[in-house]
């Protein structure tokens, strides 16, 4: 797939997400097969003002890969130079947030917001556009609707065009249903036979598995499949989709050893580049990714988050994952845990909400 002159090649992609799509898990996900990756959603105003917490998150790709910055902010002319801050810094492909669903950007009237506002959404494509070189894509991630009464995938994706937007990607759900309920697949097919053919529409929404990204392709004519929350400690479907664009078969499940091998490095790669006062967060952040449905991976959660040390942490994930290959050798055990019932989940769903790592969902831009 192409956007504009930048040639992606084959694979899903990964979508923007707020406290995930960090440099560490990004080049995990390259690594493994995904075709674009995105930054985490950076405000325009913060990183036009030189804010420290945004302008630390804006690391180029570190395979020299196309990588993707997605900003929000609703004034053209600030939009514009946080685009230009990103083309800087290495960015292939400039992405404007009309997506997010999240109240703290709502409340700014930006983000999923913008679709109300289709004429201020359009000028803020025409600033970004005009910022950029040529060689530079915009391109715009936008949601079925605002609610129920104002689904304008298609119109609103049509006027982004008309505006310099090389690529749609539409998150299938209007911001009123945030990530409940079922995806629209409609609201994308919509988009997809709207758009001229030579614009890339990206499906987004609920793609957990392959089965799931073939069943978005066949329902929706899209070019594109964009993953979100299901690639947490799961870079492989990334892998497994690649395989099948490529006509190969299905590679087996990750196994112990290589589960092991892939959280060192995602490990190793936060204890490089996070902010000190982060690093434990983030280092509980990728036991909790990578431990999740596996066998002991409750109680390891549950550890990790009374360790005050990054070592700690480090050596209990080395202790779990060792466990693991234990079993996986021994008769070949299943190393997955059985279902939780669902008063447990509530009661973890409740203990995250207290500010524990792995806590709720990321915000999917």
């Amino acid at each position: 797939m192409r956007i504009g002159d930048v040639d992606i090649g084959k694979g899903a992609l990964l979508a923007p997400m707020e406290a995930v799509s960090d440099l560490p898990f990004r080049t995990l996900c390259e690594e493994h097969g995904a075709a674009l990756t995105y930054t985490e959603f950076l405000s325009a105003q913060a990183l036009t003002r030189g804010a420290a917490r945004v302008t630390g998150r804006l690391w180029a790709s570190l395979s020299g890969r196309p990588f993707a910055v997605q900003v929000f902010g609703r004034e053209p002319g600030v939009m514009a130079e946080a685009a230009r801050m990103a083309a800087d810094i290495g960015a292939g492909v400039v992405d404007i947030n009309m997506g997010c669903p999240a109240r703290k950007v709502t409340a700014g009237l930006c983000g999923a917001a913008l679709m109300r506002e289709p004429d201020v959404a359009a000028r803020i494509v025409a600033a970004v556009r005009e910022a950029l070189p040529a060689r530079i894509p915009v391109t715009v991630k936008q949601r079925a609707g605002w609610d129920e009464r104002s689904l304008n995938a298609a119109d609103f994706a049509r006027r982004m065009v008309a505006a310099g937007a090389a690529l749609v990607a539409v998150h299938g759900r209007t911001r009123a249903q945030g990530f409940a309920g079922s995806v629209r697949l409609e609201a994308i097919a919509e988009v997809r036979r709207t758009l001229p053919a030579s614009i890339p529409v990206v499906g987004n929404g609920d793609v957990k598995s392959v089965a799931d990204y073939l069943d978005m392709k066949r329902a929706t004519g899209c070019d594109a499949v964009m993953i979100g929350r299901a690639a947490r400690g799961n870079p492989w479907l990334f892998r497994d989709i690649l395989a099948v664009e490529n006509g190969e078969p299905l590679p087996p499940e990750p196994s112990a050893g290589e589960r092991w091998t892939v959280w060192r490095r995602h490990a190793a790669l936060v204890a490089h580049y996070a902010a000190p006062k982060m690093m434990l967060h983030e280092l509980r952040k990728t036991l909790a990714w990578y431990s999740r449905g596996l066998h002991g991976g409750a109680e390891l959660r549950r550890r990790s988050f009374a360790e005050p040390e990054p070592s700690a942490v480090l050596g209990l994930g080395e202790a779990f994952f060792a466990r693991l290959a234990e079993r996986a050798a021994s008769h070949g055990a299943d190393l997955r845990e059985p279902p939780v019932p669902l008063a447990t989940k509530w009661l973890e769903r409740h203990a995250r909400r207290t500010g524990r790592p792995e806590s709720g969902g990321p915000c999917e831009a």
